[in-house]
């Protein structure tokens, strides 16, 4: 009986051995496969890695928003000008900022920061994109709202609302987070899409084509989006009876709810309250004086962009004058757009011109 006892005890520890060795050997070709898996993207189960990559861009994306006060490298003749990095990002122009490198950050001591948020205006959306280190091909919208508030009329109030409409986009990830301070809750939310069409909106808002007292032709463009526009790709044609004319930019940033002004000579050029002055006399785009950059009586002015990586350049915004529109100017009128549309109607002429105020 003590023998049999003890061969049986011998042949469960082995079987018991047995089980253990299968179990491990299985849990580390599960832990490798899992491995492999995800360093190859692959698919496992319900599992979507491109989905996984949204929700952690969109998560990693606020993260990098609203942990610190963001950081800019601006650029010179050299390359990055690291020796005057700066926190202090919301101080430098939009112009600036494109050139340089920027990781925009909304919190200062632990809140969020009017000055900043202000600012985001200054950013490109793809500068925004390149500073929260998001993946090639995507986009993103940012929000921030005072969704509370113990001021009345603050309740709703939107601080930001710009970038790429989630509707124009393959997929996409959402990631939000309150900020409680001096009296009210403010949300951001960070949505990441997959594709999507950046927003790229300009308009031709008035032009100036017969100055008074020898002044300067003008042309005054505005930003409707919340973030701004760079003018790299942007190109303006002119087109009439006697003149055809073109300008690509090569240079130039138009801040968000901002307008640039075109004009032929910057010396004597009432500006408003535009942004930024560009010199097209220098180009002969835009004339000053007795030489006309652009024509008079009849004309066709189109505001125009170039996709990257193409030669065909798309009409975005028309202006029209003289001719079968029955819009004729005289000395120091301008001709002006009401905002509606881009149709004939929505053009008319300005009795009192207002150069960069829109």
């Amino acid at each position: 009986m003590r023998s049999r006892g003890v061969r049986s005890l011998e042949r469960d520890e082995t079987a018991l051995t047995a089980v253990i060795e299968f179990l491990s050997a299985f849990v580390l070709f599960l832990m490798i496969l899992t491995a492999f898996l995800a360093l190859a993207q692959l698919q496992m189960g319900s599992n979507d890695p491109a989905v996984d990559r949204l929700d952690r861009s969109a998560v990693q994306g606020l993260d990098r928003l609203t942990s610190d006060e963001g950081w800019f490298v601006p650029s010179n003749s050299t390359g990055m000008d690291y020796a005057n990095a700066t926190s202090n990002w919301h101080e430098r122009s939009a112009v600036a900022l494109n050139d340089g490198r920027i990781q925009a950050g909304l919190v200062t001591d632990g809140a969020l920061d009017i000055l900043k948020i202000n600012a985001i205006q200054n950013l490109t959306e793809g500068s925004m994109i390149d500073g929260l280190g998001l993946d090639e091909g995507f986009s993103l919208h940012l929000t921030i709202e005072v969704v509370s508030s113990n001021i009345s009329n603050r309740t709703g109030l939107m601080l930001f609302d710009g970038g790429t409409e989630r509707k124009t986009a393959s997929a996409s990830s959402t990631a939000n987070r309150q900020f409680i301070q001096d009296g009210e809750t403010w949300q951001i939310v960070l949505e990441v899409h997959r594709g999507g069409r950046l927003a790229n909106d300009l308009h031709i808002t008035e032009l100036m084509t017969r100055p008074a007292s020898g002044g300067p032709e003008w042309v005054e463009i505005y930003n409707p989006n919340d973030f701004a526009i760079a003018l790299r790709g942007w190109s303006l044609n002119h087109t009439s009876s006697s003149i055809t004319s073109d300008y690509l930019f090569k240079e130039g940033v138009i801040a968000g709810g901002n307008t640039l002004l075109l004009t032929g000579d910057p010396s004597s050029q009432a500006t408003g309250n535009a942004s930024q002055i560009i010199d097209l006399g220098v180009e002969g785009f835009l004339g000053v004086g007795m030489f006309n950059g652009m024509q008079d009586g009849t004309g066709v002015l189109k505001l125009r962009y170039t996709q990257v990586d193409e030669a065909r350049p798309y009409d975005m915004f028309r202006a029209e004058w003289g001719g079968d529109t029955g819009l004729f100017m005289v000395t120091g009128q301008s001709l002006a757009w009401n905002g509606n549309s881009t149709t004939i109607d929505s053009w008319f002429i300005e009795q009192a011109p207002s150069p960069g105020d829109v």
